[in-house]
């Protein structure tokens, strides 16, 4: 029994032991996984945003033009062929629904059969009129042959009726002269509406076969060879079957060029002023995380934008990828690294390594000092070391215990650090100063009537 409790005992002494040398190796492991050296090289300043890949030339294949003439709106897309799939010029890709169609040719069926209803009752009203002043014409001129005859009878008779007879001739002549007058212009007015009805209908005919030619377009084609790609909305979403197609926006897909490929990015108006065009840019594409690609801005919008259920404000930036890759399809998601700046030969430390007391930056050495530090410029990881430390250096990421046992050196860069500050202050009120002087002149200059000259 005492055996046994003596093994016991001895297990549990072993046991004590090993957990005791496990935690000192672990802590000491800890302790240097806590310490980094201060870096020589070039330091990157990157801005990182994720974009979308896109042909940077490429085919519409859109519905029929005509539909702007017509006044068709919101056409819905009645079928469409998979993403992806690879036509030839000519082939199928869409069929658009009719319905809306259909019902405006009917109506202009119904506006055309009244055209030519119209024509031809002008055209029975006009031969009746016109018979009818012909018949009156010819009565007038009886009338006035029989006028002629009675005062041609009444020479014998008295002036009075002698002067009776002709003035009836005359009023005879008169009535006759003004229905040839009539006449004339009746037959002029029966050729204007003869032709305003003819106008009327060819106008409705034109629009018949319009709206037949069209519908036959509802059938969409490829206008060339490539891969089939759904147009993109203003909102964002891809055309599907059951999308609207407008007269503002009548392409169905695209048939991007996939020989030259560029990622489109939308960067915040924090870091927008740090891009440039025919910066560098370090390309990832989520869907072959093991690819890597470069490229280089081309295009930096001037005008921020809001995205759909998004506060902030950003701004277009359009990123030309250099190499062809056949693997690259317009949609995919990339990670993009533009490199805003690089500064050649510096010392820099992580960011993590740097403390701050009143605005006074510091670093915490191995050898157990606390250094005041000159620091520079940042990217998301790691800060530039201006003065303060030297190449290889060791200091510590992390508080270390007792850090008030620690000298302090370096009060000398406290001036430096505090110059600096100032000097970056002055530099921010002068580009506060002289953007408020431009917004100011842009004020004065909308303000300024129409053709005043300053």
């Amino acid at each position: 029994m005492k055996k046994l409790i003596y093994i016991s005992i001895s297990a549990i002494v072993v046991l004590i032991i090993s957990v005791v040398i496990f935690n000192k190796i672990t802590s000491d492991e800890d302790i240097t996984q806590l310490e980094v050296e201060v870096k020589r090289g070039d330091f990157e300043i990157v801005v990182t945003t994720t974009g979308e890949l896109q042909a940077e030339n490429s085919e519409q294949i859109s519905a029929p033009a005509e539909l702007r003439m017509v006044r068709l709106y919101q056409i819905k897309i009645q079928d469409l062929i998979p993403e992806g799939t690879v036509v030839d010029s000519g082939d199928y890709v869409a069929k658009l629904d009719r319905s809306e169609g259909d019902s405006r040719l009917k109506d202009i069926l119904d506006e055309l059969e009244q055209a030519e209803s119209k024509l031809l009752k002008t055209k029975l009203d006009t031969t009746i009129s016109l018979r009818n002043l012909r018949d009156d014409l010819i009565n007038l001129e009886f009338a006035m042959e029989d006028k002629e005859i009675t005062l041609e009878q009444s020479k014998f008779e008295p002036p009075a009726t002698i002067r009776r007879a002709t003035i009836e001739l005359d009023k005879s002549r008169r009535a006759f002269d003004q229905a040839k007058k009539n006449y004339a212009l009746k037959v002029r007015q029966a050729k204007a509406d003869m032709r305003e009805t003819e106008i009327d209908l060819a106008k409705k005919t034109r629009q018949r076969d319009e709206m037949m030619d069209i519908l036959e377009k509802f059938t969409v084609k490829a206008p060339s060879p490539g891969m089939v790609i759904y147009h993109k909305e203003w909102s964002g979403q891809k055309r599907k079957v059951g999308s609207s197609i407008s007269p503002w926006d009548l392409t169905v897909a695209t048939l991007p060029d996939l020989s030259s490929m560029i990622t489109e990015t939308y960067i915040n108006e924090i870091d927008i002023s740090k891009i440039k065009t025919e910066q560098e840019v370090r390309i990832g594409v989520d869907a072959f995380p093991e690819k890597e690609y470069t490229g280089q801005v081309f295009e930096v919008a001037n005008i921020g934008e809001q995205l759909p259920n998004t506060d902030a404000k950003v701004f277009q930036v359009k990123i030309k990828v250099n190499e062809t890759d056949p693997i690259l399809r317009p949609g995919m998601t990339t990670s993009n690294q533009i490199i805003t700046i690089t500064f050649e030969d510096v010392l820099y430390l992580p960011l993590e390594a740097i403390h701050v007391n009143d605005s006074i930056p510091f670093v915490y050495k191995k050898n157990g000092v606390k250094q005041i530090v000159v620091v520079g410029e940042s990217n998301e990881n790691e800060i530039i070391i201006e003065q303060g430390l030297e190449e290889e250096d060791k200091v510590f990421l992390t508080i270390p215990e007792n850090p008030e046992k620690y000298k302090t050196q370096g009060e000398e860069l406290i001036e430096v650090i505090l110059q600096k500050e100032e000097q970056k202050r002055l530099e921010e009120e002068a580009k506060k100063a002289e953007a408020a002087k431009e917004a100011a002149e842009e004020g004065k200059k909308v303000k300024m009537p129409s053709g005043m000259k300053k």
